[in-house]
């Protein structure tokens, strides 16, 4: 009887990791937070103080899993590379930007914009009111990670969140959600 093989995408994992590289795709959600969260951990351990590489392209998700990534990202001991490989929207745009370096291809693209409701808001006025208070809330903590990884003001990035705001590479640039646009990987 032979060895299972080692399936392609787990082979292409371990190639990943060994170059200290882990990747943002799809939603963030609980799980992806987690998984994300730990192999930050993981990597931080291997090799303290050594650079990780985050590639993104994501349409964002849940504030408070993407919040969780981003304290994970501030609390470990490593620099990190984000690098935007299609889209980092919502969330997404939030990890990107909050990297030590900020790198996006040319044809890439980051959105940001305020904090939305989840799911259907349904219940009494109490349970209405509560729900908008904490919608408040991960607004000032969004807009205030914003202008701190950005340079610009909390009004300027108020005035930007209130509605979708699209970036192409140069764009970013231009209005310090990026450092640089990359040719090669």
């Amino acid at each position: 009887m032979r060895p299972a093989r080692a399936s392609t995408a787990s082979k292409s994992m371990d190639i990943l990791f060994q170059r200290r590289e882990i990747q943002c795709t799809g939603s963030i959600t609980t799980e992806s937070a987690s998984v994300l969260s730990l192999q930050l951990r993981y990597l931080q351990q291997e090799a303290p103080g050594q650079e990780i590489t985050l590639f993104i392209n994501s349409p964002g998700g849940e504030v408070d899993s993407g919040l969780a990534i981003y304290d994970t990202m501030r609390a470990i001991g490593c620099p990190i590379r984000t690098v935007c490989t299609g889209t980092a929207a919502s969330m997404a745009a939030i990890l990107f930007l909050s990297g030590d370096k900020r790198e996006m291809l040319p044809h890439s693209k980051v959105m940001i914009h305020d904090p939305l409701i989840p799911g259907g808001v349904s219940g009494s006025a109490l349970t209405v009111d509560a729900v908008a208070r904490n919608l408040m809330r991960a607004r000032q903590t969004i807009a205030d990670i914003i202008a701190r990884h950005t340079g610009k003001t909390l009004e300027e990035v108020l005035a930007k969140t209130a509605s979708d705001s699209y970036f192409d590479a140069q764009e970013a640039i231009d209005w310090g959600l990026a450092d640089r646009i990359i040719h090669q990987l």
